[in-house]
């Protein structure tokens, strides 16, 4: 059974940090492109961060670089997210993503969110 399950996100105060983890099981995570995105209400998901397979290439959405940094642990089949100088507008349902493309199949799995409120 595939599971992605996320953690480590909460209220904190702008200018704040917060470290995301997920956690894989399931698949040979090791084999996967991790991402994670956000929603924020109203608004369309969109990438925070991804780090390909194996971790030596990663991007960014647009103004998170240089404040995000996305790593994995392939040993511990799991994918962080360090969120340094939070501002509010980061505020939103953080997912993490697992995809692997093959000639002829797709395969995309996504946990349940964890919820990132940035506020004084």
């Amino acid at each position: 059974q595939v599971q992605l399950v996320e953690s480590g996100g909460g209220l904190v105060q702008p200018g704040g940090s917060l470290r995301l983890s997920c956690v894989a099981s399931g698949f040979a995570f090791s084999s996967f492109a991790m991402s994670w995105y956000r929603q924020a209400p109203g608004k369309e998901r969109e990438l925070v961060a991804g780090i390909g397979s194996p971790g030596t290439n990663t991007n960014y959405g647009n103004s998170m670089e240089g404040r995000f940094t996305i790593s994995r642990d392939d040993g511990k089949d799991t994918v962080y997210l360090q969120m340094n100088s939070l501002k509010p507008e980061d505020t939103a349902v953080y997912y993490c993503n697992a995809r692997r493309v093959l000639t002829l199949r797709k395969y995309d799995y996504w946990g349940q969110g964890t919820q990132v409120t940035v506020s004084s």
